[in-house]
Order: C-alpha cells, then sequence, then structure tokens
C-alpha cells in the first residue's frame, strides 16, 4: 500500500493516465464536432453542459483549445458558445491542476532547483492570481503545460481557477465569435476577432521578449567573477628603489 503511495509511483501513474488520454484523443478525434455539431434530438440546454463537460475532458487531454472555442462558437453560437468554452476551459484546468497537485507536486518539487524553475514557482507560489492571469490573459505558454506547472508550485486552487475564469474570457471571446461567423470570414464580426487572435498573440510574443531577463542566468563571466575569492592586495616592507 505504501508503495501506491509514494510520490514516484503517483507520479508514473500520471504521465500513463496522460498518454493514454493523448492516445485517445489521436484515435476518437473529439474535434469532429466542428464539421459534425451537436447530436440531434438533445435539448440545447443538455447540449451546451454536456458539451461543456466535454470540453473540460478533452482540455485536460490536449486537445487545442482553439479548436474546442471555434466548435463552440460554430454549434452554439456566441452567447452560449461563450458560456460552454469558459465553463469548460475552468474544468479542464481543474482536472489538469487537480492530477498535477495529487500525483506529480511531492514527487516533482525537490527538482525545482535552476534559477529558471525557482523563478517561476516562487511567482506563482507568491502571487497566483496575478500570475495565471497574466498566463491566461497573454497566450503563450500551452494551456496545459500551464496547469500543470501551477499544479507544482504552491499556488492555490481560488487564485488559480479565479484567474483562470477571468483571463481566459478575451481570447475564448474572439475564437468563439469567429467560430460563429466562420460561414462569412469577410465579415466584420470574423476580421475583428481574427485580429484580436493575432494581437494577442503578438503581444505575448512582445512581453515575453520584455520578461526574458528576469528569469535568465547571470553571464558566465560575472558569475565567476562573483564566486571567486577576492585577496586583499599585499603590501611588503621591502624598498622599491635600487
Amino acid at each position: 500500500m505504501s508503495l501506491l503511495l509514494a510520490p514516484w509511483t503517483r507520479l508514473t501513474l500520471l504521465v500513463v493516465l496522460l498518454v493514454g488520454a493523448g492516445v485517445c484523443v489521436l484515435l476518437y478525434e473529439p474535434q469532429r464536432i466542428l464539421s459534425e455539431g451537436r447530436p440531434p434530438g438533445l435539448p440545447f440546454g443538455a447540449a451546451v453542459l454536456l458539451f461543456a463537460a466535454g470540453y473540460g475532458v478533452c482540455a485536460a487531454a490536449f486537445v487545442p483549445r482553439p479548436l474546442l472555442n471555434l466548435a463552440a462558437g460554430a454549434v452554439f453560437g456566441i452567447q452560449s458558445g461563450l458560456v460552454a468554452a469558459v465553463g469548460g476551459t475552468v474544468l479542464g484546468a481543474a482536472i489538469a491542476f487537480g492530477l498535477g497537485r495529487v500525483m506529480g507536486q511531492q514527487a516533482l518539487r525537490p527538482y525545482l532547483r535552476g534559477r529558471w524553475l525557482q523563478a517561476a514557482d516562487g511567482q506563482l507560489s507568491r502571487h497566483g492570481f496575478r500570475s495565471m492571469l497574466a498566463v491566461r490573459l497573454f497566450p503563450g505558454m500551452p494551456f496545459v503545460v500551464a496547469n500543470y506547472c501551477a499544479s507544482v508550485s504552491r499556488c492555490g486552487w481560488i487564485p488559480f481557477l479565479s484567474a483562470t475564469a477571468l483571463g481566459v474570457v478575451p481570447n475564448t471571446a474572439a475564437y468563439v465569435i469567429a467560430g460563429a461567423n466562420a460561414s462569412s470570414p469577410g465579415s466584420p464580426a470574423f476580421l475583428v476577432s481574427f485580429g484580436f487572435i493575432v494581437v494577442s498573440v503578438a503581444a505575448a510574443g512582445a512581453v515575453a521578449w520584455r520578461k526574458r531577463h528576469r528569469l535568465a542566468p547571470p553571464p558566465i563571466h560575472e558569475a565567476a567573477y562573483e564566486q571567486a575569492p577576492q585577496h586583499p592586495p599585499v603590501v611588503t616592507g621591502a624598498p622599491h628603489g635600487p
């Protein structure tokens, strides 16, 4: 029983579970809903709830969120699609965060020794809401990667989920609007939403480029100079003349 509760055993089970989820995504292709739509005869409200639940499972299993957001808009329209997409996003984040926290945190925390890893862990641990909000508002890090990285840190559940629910709204809305207007790509709504997506990606790249020096290791020559012992000059009483 103790072997099953060991940190590395739980981490191995998590890796096996994630690999299995990725294989299922490749085999069953849940993104086919983009072309097939919702099942006929299913009430609209139930379909929205079912889609949100499936969205959460798929998002935790490596299905790209842009595809799911486009599907939400194409199938349910802007308002209901946005509700389903945001709800599914929060559910998927909670699934990944919970799995990482329960099955991977104890095994991986002792290995947070590099400067980059320690800096990221410190930001998430001390400023969980602010850090996660920035990650969600400026898409750059993959959704699943951000979830599992946050789960290894000491970020709390409430800051993580609240920042996720708030931060994903602008970008998710852009994809949902684009999906709802996919049949008319020349419409103003589609062009505006597509432009917002492009601008948000460019802004994320600019922010990452400006902040790169905060996590960058010090130059080798400076680090060596700081670590080298500094000896005081030797003063002798020997005469310097001929």
